[in-house]
Parts: C-alpha cells; sequence; structure tokens
C-alpha cells in the first residue's frame, strides 16, 4: 500500500511519532486498564491477584495488535476489541474484572493524556534546545550593528544579538506556558457514561484519584463522558503560537537572505547542495521556508479543535475523527519544524560587513533620531530639531547626498553643533540604547531558565 500521508514518508522524528503510532496508544489504554484494576484492588473491590494478572496482560508482549484487529473486525468498537484481548489473555477469573465500571473514553481520554503529556515533554526538550542556540548567538552577536526595520524601511540601529535577545524572551514565554498549562491539558477521567461514576459504586471519587495518581494525571472534577476539550484546545493554540513564532524567525531569516540585504543566511553545503535546478547559483533558504509553511498547517488545525469542543449533550462522536488528525499532525508537525528552526540558528551565516554597508547605505540618515535628540540637548525645541532634521533629510534624499554633509552647511546650526559632535553623535555603535544590557539579561535568563551554560 503507498503511503498517502507526509508524515509517513517525509515529515516527522521517530521520538514524536512513536508517541503517537498506533502501538503506542494501544500501549497507553492498557496501562490505563491496569491502573484502574490497581485502583480497584487497594479498595478491595477486586482481588489484588485479579489486578496484578490485568497488569501483567497489559502489554504488546501480550497482547497482540493483530488479535485486536481480529476482534475489532467483529466487534467494529476499537476499545471493545483491546478489552475482550486482555481478558483471553488473563489466567484464572481476573479477565471477568477488566474494564470494570469504566466506559470507553475513561480509557481513550486517559490515555490520550498520557500521549500529551509525553509529547509535551518532548516539545519542552525541543524548546530549551532552541533557547540555548539563540542564547549562543545572542552572546556572540552582541555588539554586531545592524540596521533595525520599521515598515521594512531602514529605521535606526539595533545590534543582531539585540533581535535574537527578543526571540529569547518569545521562546522562554511559551516553555512557561506550556509548564504552566501541562496539568490543565494533561487530565484524566475514570467517571463512566455521562461523568456521574454511577457505575464504580460507592468508590467512584476514590478509584478516580487513585488511577490518575498512579499514572500521575490531573483528572476532570466534573466530566461528561470525555474530558472537557477546552483543554485540547488550550493545548493546540499553545502549539500554533509557538508555531507562529518560529513562522516569524523562519520569515526574519528569509527576509536577511535576500539578495538586496544579504545579512543572514542559512548554512548551504557549497560542495554538495543544490538549490536549484536550473539556477545554478541559487542558494535558497530552504528550512526556513520549510518552516513557514508547516506552521501554518499547524494554525489550520485550530478551528476544527474549536469545534470540537461543541458537542451534543453529554457527547457525541463527531470529536473523535478529528482529534485522530489535529493532535497528532500538530505534535508531530511541531516538533519537526522546532528542530529545524533550531538546526537554521545553529549554522546560520551572520555577515557582518553586509550589515554594516547597509547602514552606511543609507548615508546617514539611519541617524536622524540621535541627531534631533542632540539638538534638544542644545536647547532647540523637540519640534523645532524634528523639522531641522527632517528637512534636511529631505535635502540629503533628493540630492543623494550624506546627511551629515547637508547638516554642516546649515547656517542656523552654526554654534551649536560642532562638526565633531555631528560626526560622533552620527556613530551608529554610539545609539543601540540598552541593546547590550538587554541581550546579557536574557542570556542570562535563558541560562537560569534551562539549566544550562551557553557554549
Amino acid at each position: 500500500m503507498s503511503n498517502v500521508c507526509p508524515l509517513d514518508y517525509r515529515y516527522g522524528r521517530e521520538d514524536m511519532k512513536a508517541v503517537f503510532s498506533e502501538e503506542s496508544r494501544i500501549h497507553y489504554q492498557m496501562q490505563v486498564e491496569a491502573a484502574l484494576a490497581r485502583a480497584h484492588a487497594s479498595l478491595g473491590t477486586i482481588p489484588q491477584e485479579a489486578a496484578d494478572e490485568i497488569t501483567r496482560v497489559a502489554s504488546l508482549d501480550v497482547v497482540s495488535v493483530d488479535r485486536i484487529k481480529e476482534i475489532e473486525k467483529e466487534t467494529r468498537h476499537d476499545l471493545m476489541a483491546m478489552v475482550k484481548a486482555m481478558t483471553e489473555q488473563c489466567e484464572g477469573d481476573a479477565g471477568k474484572y477488566v474494564h470494570l465500571g469504566a466506559t470507553s473514553n475513561d480509557i481513550v481520554d486517559t490515555a490520550t493524556a498520557l500521549q500529551m503529556k509525553a509529547a509535551l515533554e518532548i516539545v519542552m526538550d525541543d524548546v530549551d534546545d532552541m533557547i540555548m542556540v539563540l542564547a549562543k548567538i545572542a552572546k556572540r552577536e552582541r555588539d554586531t550593528l545592524e540596521i533595525g526595520r520599521t515598515h521594512a524601511q531602514f529605521a535606526i540601529p539595533i545590534t543582531f544579538g539585540f533581535k535574537i535577545a527578543g526571540y529569547i524572551a518569545e521562546m522562554l514565554r511559551h516553555r512557561e506556558r506550556i509548564i504552566e498549562a501541562m496539568p490543565r491539558i494533561c487530565a484524566g477521567k475514570m467517571a463512566g457514561a455521562v461523568g456521574t461514576g454511577a457505575a464504580l459504586g460507592k468508590n467512584f471519587f476514590e478509584i478516580q484519584k487513585r488511577v490518575m495518581r498512579d499514572l500521575e494525571l490531573t483528572y476532570e472534577p466534573a466530566a461528561t463522558q470525555v474530558v472537557g476539550r477546552d483543554r485540547y484546545t488550550e493545548c493546540i493554540c499553545i502549539m500554533a503560537n509557538i508555531a507562529t513564532s518560529l513562522e516569524r524567525y523562519g520569515t526574519e531569516i528569509r527576509n536577511l537572505q535576500r539578495s538586496e540585504i544579504g545579512e543572514a543566511a542559512e548554512f548551504f553545503d557549497v560542495k554538495k547542495q543544490v538549490g536549484s535546478s536550473t539556477m545554478a547559483q541559487k542558494r535558497n533558504p530552504m528550512n526556513s521556508e520549510n518552516v513557514c509553511g508547516l506552521a501554518r498547517v499547524i494554525r489550520g488545525f485550530v478551528t476544527p479543535t474549536f469545534e470540537s469542543q461543541v458537542l451534543w449533550h453529554e457527547r457525541d462522536l463527531s470529536n473523535s475523527s478529528t482529534e485522530r488528525f489535529t493532535l497528532t499532525h500538530v505534535f508531530i508537525l511541531l516538533d519537526e519544524i522546532l528542530k529545524k528552526m533550531t538546526w537554521v540558528f545553529d549554522g546560520l551565516e551572520v555577515r557582518r560587513d553586509r550589515m554594516l554597508q547597509n547602514i552606511e547605505s543609507s548615508k546617514g540618515l539611519v541617524m536622524a533620531e540621535p541627531l534631533m535628540m542632540k539638538l534638544t540637548e542644545k536647547g532647540i525645541g523637540r519640534q523645532d530639531a524634528h523639522e531641522i532634521i527632517r528637512s534636511s533629510a529631505m535635502v540629503a534624499e533628493d540630492e543623494d547626498r550624506h546627511l551629515r554633509d547637508v547638516l554642516l552647511e546649515r547656517q542656523d546650526l552654526k554654534g551649536i553643533l560642532t562638526e565633531q559632535e555631528i560626526i560622533d553623535t552620527m556613530d551608529a555603535a554610539n545609539y543601540v540604547g540598552g541593546a547590550r544590557e538587554i541581550v546579557d539579561k536574557m542570556v542570562e535568563a535563558a541560562e537560569e531558565t534551562v539549566g544550562r551554560k551557553v557554549e
């Protein structure tokens, strides 16, 4: 059979794919069944020997996926097929206690919570790796002058390290979001058909607590037949938020690699790599472009996730098919682009000379603001100072001259600004404000939060 989904043959790392594989799903579901049996036994509802036996068979080494699928052809119910397959393998009468008091989504949703927990731990590792790579660049490029741009036009000087420091701050916020939301996201339930726990009897509340404590999950305190899907929505929105940040970084790299800007570029293996099948000179930002495209796919799953919150009464099945796509694809693709963007940054070519050339190409126009501020220091009103510099900048641009030369010719500035003051004020290195200190603070924050030192 041919592979259709690109996750099967093109995208996704094996560690994350393994979390959402069919085998993994069944494994987690059987672990929930085992935890339920242990909770029952701890309260005397079933014999301890039965719980031990159910725990023993809750393994893919004992219950095969093939047997489950064989039973599912008859039952047309995947969870019940697993329950029957477990029951078959139990020795003695332990099989009659499998799934006691539970409904399918007690098992399915709790297993999904285990999957999301494992997946979020991988994402956290990915985020930490990216933060540290960004911190390395920010520290290295702390003093590297670059022109800041607003509206895609030259603004005033920054440092490249300062630009990257902003990315560190953003990724640290994402890290905080994941940690803060994990207890809400990773919640299971063991509350029966409509959430009342009736089939679990008088021990309902304690069984639910013990199952979730066993599995190291939180639980839905007032469930329907399912865990509240607002939890899934929060998860997917956080993942989409991270993906959007990655698209922002990828877009910046793509723009900086434009031929007419040329300030940074993705690593390119000049010995072997091919940029174009026909334009042999091309060195395309392929990975950054790929990140941008996949980020859009991730965001595309936000809408169906929101819509899956809206279930009829205590539950219908409209969310089930949707979630088979949303959760798996979002986590696998986010892991993919986090690793890819980290690779891009780790091998990023920073063209410091070109950054200086671009600043100098403005012929001093990008230093209009510091000149205006210098005039205010000399006692000229802010609005008057703005007009002096604005009118001088227009002349310099129209006549293709350096702003410095235009200012030196102005008679109204004689005795106010000396030539050396103009030169010093127009030195870009003297006008980056607190950029360097911001870099230092963000690198320190990265090291303290992640618990690693910048290489």
